[in-house]
């Protein structure tokens, strides 16, 4: 499996985790909700819902049909128009996401991978998102001080625009760890939620207290 279809199978898992939807849903919160889904297609999309129900994480289900009925009266109100299929989790569907969930190696840190893992931190555990963020942290680090010594060689060869380019470049990377810190920091304080945290057993926050939404 490559990692681009990797990062595609998680991200309709955690999807499907959250409710049963058909393709063209699941399409659009992959172009709404995750941006690096943007350019994915239906060519692309199926192909990997096909192998999720064929690996027994996802069952399709004819929506609309009534389960109990027979062929002949379910003949009628589908003639003349395709019925869709709604992709539903199977509990080694939801298993399996677990364990996608868990995992915390230099993948999660890579660009793509790295920003759909976070669009499921409210699903992940407190030390597994702290040892993603402090992942992505160090590998951003690494390529800042990379950029800067390709920069301190190669500045008097530069011209103007080129120079201008290479210095957005380094400001993007530098605001992404400055960002980081903060949520490392809100972690490390407890100021984020558990997703399996009970809210009913805590005290309600006093007036000068932040809450996080």
């Amino acid at each position: 499996m490559s990692r681009r279809s990797g990062i595609l199978e998680f991200a309709v898992l955690g999807l499907l985790r959250e409710s049963p939807m058909h393709g063209y849903e699941l399409r659009k919160r992959l172009n709404t909700s995750l941006g690096v889904f943007r350019a994915f297609s239906y060519g692309s999309l199926y192909p990997c819902l096909k192998s999720l129900v064929h690996s027994g994480y996802l069952v399709e289900e004819t929506a609309g049909r009534p389960q109990a009925q027979p062929a002949l009266t379910q003949a009628a109100p589908l003639a003349g128009r395709r019925a869709k299929i709604v992709y539903r989790l199977t509990a080694e569907g939801k298993e399996h996401f677990e364990d996608l969930l868990s995992q915390t190696g230099p993948d999660a840190w890579e660009d793509e991978h790295f920003g759909v893992r976070f669009a499921f931190f409210g699903q992940t555990s407190r030390d597994v998102r702290m040892r993603v963020l402090e992942g992505r942290r160090s590998r951003l680090e690494e390529r800042l001080a990379k950029m800067r010594a390709s920069l301190a060689r190669t500045r008097e060869r530069l011209d103007d625009y080129t120079l201008e380019l290479q210095r957005h470049g380094m400001e993007s990377v530098e605001r992404e760890v400055r960002w980081l810190n903060e949520l490392i920091e809100s972690e490390r304080s407890g100021r984020r939620r558990d997703p399996d945290h009970n809210e009913s057993s805590d005290p309600a926050p006093g007036p000068s207290e932040n809450t996080d939404t």
